[in-house]
């Protein structure tokens, strides 16, 4: 029996790969798209709490973990959200503008899915679900690539497999192992996105206050600053903010939390109240939860009356506000993770085609690459962005 023969063949339909068979079908070629799992597009259908963050309106460099932060221009510039926008808008797809420019779907992460299939079927794109890959050669400057629906052979092959976060949607490292199969750098994979984990010690403490949020200001060592919710778990935190800053934690670092971040001179607001003989607990109710409240002034043994506070005292207690200072045990893993950190190193692949600098006609586009957006729609502005430039060259 013959291979199947293609122009081109993208291995993993998720956002990136379904993308760029949908552009590269528009361009007239023969595409087949394939992916292991039985439906195509699994982390789109989660994301945002099931509205999907699709993308942000203002979206810059600076907003990418990258080895290299220039990698990320080209493609950002060539494909701008207000393009995603214009296509699903062309579908009549609700959304909405939420903080910081975040755009969600009005009526489900499902109506961007059915958006997908529905261009894969415009483009004439060749779909197989639940289809595995044996092994991938290359042979006489072509693809033969053995798999569970037969032998198929392709002139280009795009890699869009994601990372390694959420596990249960069949996440893998097919990617990053075909990478080093032939003999490009990988830069090792950790879970990104991800709520952190307090030691077993102090677990207890936060438990108690499960399910509180306060906003805050976070900053790791190394790493920019975010302002946002911090919800606490039975485990430790979560939250938008915490979610940011574990891009840039590392183990065995400490974070760095203000506890009033709308205060501009905390100092000043506690000389403020100590002269109009304020209670602190009354003072921190516009800001903090009261059973947080509690517990924090017992935890760090900060009395009420600040009538009998000196200058050294208060100092204690602006810092202990503004930069209290722990150390989180661990990650929640990538059962929690919302995206991957690590992977390809963009050093192996050009930012303007997405091809390997080292293997001609192999590509690697999306989440698999070593590029980490923050959270707010910025992993999937770089999906479509990728893919579009990956699609635009192959």
């Amino acid at each position: 029996m013959r291979p199947k023969s293609y122009d081109v063949v993208i291995i993993g339909a998720g956002a990136a790969g379904m993308f760029c068979a949908i552009e590269a079908g528009y361009r007239g070629l023969n595409v087949l798209l394939v992916d292991h799992a039985p439906k195509p597009g699994a982390k789109i259908r989660i994301s945002g709490g099931g509205k999907c963050n699709f993308t942000n309106r203002r979206v810059e460099p600076k907003h990418f973990i990258c080895a290299n932060p220039h990698f990320v221009k080209s493609a950002l510039a060539r494909y701008q959200p207000d393009l995603f926008i214009e296509r699903l808008e062309r579908h009549n797809i609700a959304y909405e503008e939420r903080d910081n420019g975040q755009l969600f779907t009005l009526d489900g992460a499902g109506q961007i899915i059915a958006m997908l299939r529905t261009e894969l079927d415009w483009s004439g794109v060749e779909l197989q679900l639940n289809c595995h890959i044996n092994s991938v050669l290359k042979q006489q400057g072509a693809w033969t690539i053995e798999t569970s629906i037969g032998q198929l052979t392709s002139t280009k092959l795009v890699i869009a497999t994601g990372g390694l976060s959420y596990p249960k949607l069949r996440a893998s490292d097919f990617g990053m192992a075909l990478a080093k199969q032939f003999g490009l750098a990988v830069i090792p994979s950790r879970p990104g996105l991800v709520p952190l984990t307090m030691p077993a010690r102090q677990q207890a403490w936060w438990s108690d206050l499960a399910g509180l949020s306060l906003d805050v200001k976070v900053t790791a060592q190394q790493g920019p600053t975010f302002q946002g919710a911090m919800l606490i778990t039975h485990q430790g935190l979560s939250g938008p903010s915490i979610l940011q800053v574990s891009n840039y934690w590392q183990s065995g670092e400490p974070i760095s939390l203000n506890l009033l971040p709308s205060l501009t001179d905390v100092l000043d607001w506690l000389w403020h109240l100590k002269q109009n003989a304020q209670s602190l607990s009354g003072a921190l109710k516009p800001f903090w939860p009261k059973r947080f409240i509690q517990a924090w002034q017992v935890k760090f043994d900060f009395a009420d009356d600040l009538a009998n506070y000196n200058q050294a005292r208060l100092d204690q207690l602006a810092k202990q506000l503004t930069e209290w200072q722990i150390y989180p045990d661990d990650t929640a893993g990538y059962a929690k993770a919302e995206v991957s950190l690590g992977g390809v190193a963009t050093s192996e692949v050009s930012s303007k085609t997405f091809e390997s600098n080292k293997v001609p006609g192999l590509y690697y586009i999306g989440e698999v690459l070593d590029v980490t957006g923050h959270l707010g729609g910025y992993n999937f502005q770089w999906a479509w962005a990728s893919a579009h430039a990956c699609a635009q060259s192959i």
